[in-house]
């Protein structure tokens, strides 16, 4: 096997153009969808009501997102990338489509299910794609092309989001949305080939995919819910579906996730743990306009740029670090990685007593640093789990597992990051509750990441 590494030119060449643009489409639409959705939101709810269910409309998608993400592989073999793509964009923008036309709250949340069914296929779809159709030496490449998508989202969905709603067309959104997936399906229709798959009829995991089911509804449920003692519970019930989903899931050959992850020595597992260690931390940014507002007295303009700066560091490292890190130098990243995201994150929480212009360019160059650790390491923790062995149906299922676990990752992170600011006694306190403990986290994935970095072992569970 050739261990020399393509550069972006070999990448975006006119023969992986055109599936690069899918998986990456596919990519980018799911993102704008997460960030436009946020922005135009309210005034949905005050156009057709519905406000007690405000939190469900992100829930729903994201319950969704995570069990269509866990169908990839069988999507795959089934139908061929071809046909699978051609699904997962049907899905987004029949559920686009419905949102657009909804009368009611209730409609649109079952738009929001349908959306979610057809984008937790499109990202899953994306990084079993590269792993079939592009060659090993530019994966790094390219999954940080992907990685990036979501920079370009976050930037693109906020303003278009707020521009429609500021004109009083929040439906427009929906439309945007409906129709950039369709130009995208039809060059997917045109660029992937008409293969239609293994035929690959094994039968369904039911009892593993109703656990992960489970856990993604009850970390969901639990970010809205108002009672403690009832977050409490879902907490229970969400760790104990997910010691049910493991003991389930490890038995036979037709679980989830691949077997790979189950076998002693072999460091799948802990590849799969240091992603969602990772995408955990990226979570963080969800809260950060509230903070900067609450706690910096900032415009809502100034406060948007938090984020930002956590998705530009993010973006950044991730396509410079594709270029520079290989073998060894890619292992100390992704070691490296979760301790830089562990020191942004705390000395964001450190400067939040302080005020004034210095703490608030503290403020932007501690997420930018949090960023950097999130992007250095993402590529080649996820290039690690796609070449985790050379069975070509495993490997499909271990690069569509990196997607099932950041899925579920960012479910149950937005879950515990609304819990922790909750607790905080005043906007400061709840700012340094999330920082520290997502730090503390991070540290945590420092270990995690230096035992993914250990060559596999030959025995098994």
């Amino acid at each position: 096997m050739s261990t020399t590494t393509g550069g972006w030119s070999e990448l975006l060449a006119r023969k992986h153009r055109a599936a690069v643009s899918v998986f990456a489409g596919g990519i980018l639409v799911f993102a704008i969808n997460t960030f436009l959705t946020s922005a135009s939101l309210p005034s949905t709810v005050a156009d057709i009501g519905g406000e007690e269910f405000y939190a469900w409309v992100v829930t729903v998608f994201l319950i969704a997102s995570v069990v269509s993400s866990m169908l990839v592989t069988r999507s795959l073999a089934q139908f061929g990338a071809r046909g699978a793509y051609l699904i997962g964009f049907s899905a987004f923008a029949v559920g686009s489509v419905i949102c657009a036309l909804t009368p009611t709250m209730g409609i649109l949340l079952a738009g929001r299910l349908v959306q979610g069914l057809g984008g937790g296929l499109l990202t899953g779809l994306a990084f079993a794609v590269v792993q079939i159709a592009l060659p090993r030496r530019i994966w790094s490449r390219a999954v940080a092309l992907i990685s990036a998508m979501w920079g370009v989202g976050n930037l693109v969905g906020p303003a278009l989001g707020g521009m429609f709603a500021e004109l009083g067309l929040w439906r427009g959104s929906f439309w945007f949305l409906a129709a950039l997936t369709a130009a995208i399906a039809v060059l997917a229709a045109r660029a992937l080939p008409r293969g239609r798959g293994s035929g690959d009829r094994h039968p369904l995991p039911w009892a593993s995919l109703a656990a992960v089911t489970v856990v993604a509804a009850a970390v969901s449920v639990a970010s809205v819910a108002a009672s403690t003692t009832v977050i409490v519970l879902l907490g229970v019930l969400a760790a104990a579906a997910m010691t049910g989903f493991v003991a389930v899931d490890r038995r036979g050959d037709t679980g989830l996730l691949p077997r790979l992850a189950y076998t002693r020595g072999n460091p799948l597992k802990w590849i799969y743990l240091s992603v969602a260690v990772l995408a955990i931390g990226s979570t963080t940014e969800a809260f950060l306009p509230l903070f900067g507002q609450q706690v910096g007295g900032l415009s809502p303009f100034a406060a948007g740029l938090l984020p930002a700066a956590l998705s530009s560091g993010w973006t950044i490292a991730q396509i410079t670090s594709s270029t520079w890190a290989h073998g060894r130098a890619a292992s100390a990243a992704r070691v490296a990685g979760p301790g830089l995201l562990a020191v942004g994150l705390s000395g964001y929480g450190v400067l939040q007593p302080l005020s004034g212009a210095a703490a608030v360019f503290g403020w932007y160059a501690c997420l930018v640093l949090a960023g950097t650790g999130i992007g250095m390491a993402f590529p080649h923790v996820a290039t690690a789990a796609m070449g985790i062995t050379t069975d070509q149906a495993e490997a499909a299922r271990a690069s569509a597992g990196v997607n099932s676990v950041q899925m579920v990752a960012n479910t149950v992170g937005t879950a515990v990051a609304g819990l922790l600011v909750s607790l905080g006694s005043d906007p400061a306190s709840s700012t340094r509750l999330l920082c520290f403990g997502f730090a503390g986290l991070a540290v945590l994935g420092v270990g995690i990441a230096m035992r993914s970095v250990r060559p596999a072992g030959p025995s098994a569970d």
